[in-house]
């Protein structure tokens, strides 16, 4: 079990030890009973996680656009980034969606008219088919995930690999699909991922010096790599609450959001 390093209800209620090295708050603190939650369940919570899970690293509970708690595992901290692994592709569809606000790129373009270059000697009829939204919904088609290492061509391999499923049809979790999004996005725009990212979303929010990890072609992964605070996924995460808006300023598209949190694959 890893130490509880700071856990606090918020307004100065503190449950353990207070970590103030570091004041990087942004969002609004509350109280838990001013916003409707008893500080009593939350606490309750996160003792419990603290004896029985291994792995915690950070807690952060809103309640009406206000955090009523928050804690972090040592040796984590809340001026400390922490890799996101697959919360990661959230920020890569998004990167999609501002990218067809934009008018760059549809859902409905087939992916092979992006990589002219990378095409197999003779794509088959469902790789033909595949499109952005199948990467969307991880429904490519195919049957297994494409294997990426340091040595190859991540948009290669993964046009290389098989497609027996006509793409639409099949669900099958795909971080490289998701390496795919993020190559496109790059193609259509100019810039990684993290970089088109950084004005349209990134500074609204306040999130600083994000970092996210590149394939060997300086392409952002897509489908994990992504390096910000416990609070910085917060406020993305009450961004899409509010539709996506953030202090008046429509940074995603409504339509954009209810599509990326309506169910799609059935």
């Amino acid at each position: 079990m890893k130490h509880l390093l700071l856990t606090t209800i918020a307004a100065g209620v503190l449950i353990l030890k207070v970590n103030l090295a570091a004041q990087v708050e942004n969002l609004p603190r509350s109280t838990p009973e001013a916003q409707g939650v008893f500080s009593s369940e939350i606490l309750e919570f996160i003792e419990t996680a603290d004896q029985k899970v291994n792995s915690m690293h950070s807690f952060m509970l809103l309640r009406h656009g206000h955090v009523v708690a928050e804690a972090w595992w040592e040796p984590e901290s809340n001026s400390k980034q922490h890799v996101l692994w697959s919360l990661s592709k959230s920020f890569t569809s998004t990167a999609v969606g501002l990218a067809v606000a934009e008018e760059k790129l549809s859902i409905d373009d087939h992916v092979l008219q992006f990589f002219p270059d990378d095409l197999p000697s003779e794509p088959s009829a469902n790789l033909k088919k595949m499109r952005v939204r199948d990467l969307l919904t991880m429904t490519s088609g195919h049957q297994d995930e494409v294997k990426l290492n340091a040595e190859s061509n991540w948009v290669k391999a993964f046009l290389s690999h098989p497609v027996p499923h006509q793409p639409g049809t099949h669900f099958r979790y795909n971080t490289p699909g998701t390496y795919m999004l993020s190559a496109i996005v790059q193609k259509v725009t100019g810039k990684t991922v993290l970089d088109y990212l950084k004005p349209s979303l990134f500074e609204p929010l306040e999130i600083r010096n994000p970092k996210w990890d590149a394939s060997p072609q300086g392409i952002s992964i897509g489908g994990y790599g992504l390096f910000l605070r416990t609070e910085d996924i917060a406020k993305f995460g009450q961004l899409y609450l509010q539709g996506g808006k953030w202090k008046g300023k429509e940074l995603i598209h409504s339509s954009w959001v209810k599509q990326a949190t309506s169910k799609q694959v059935s």
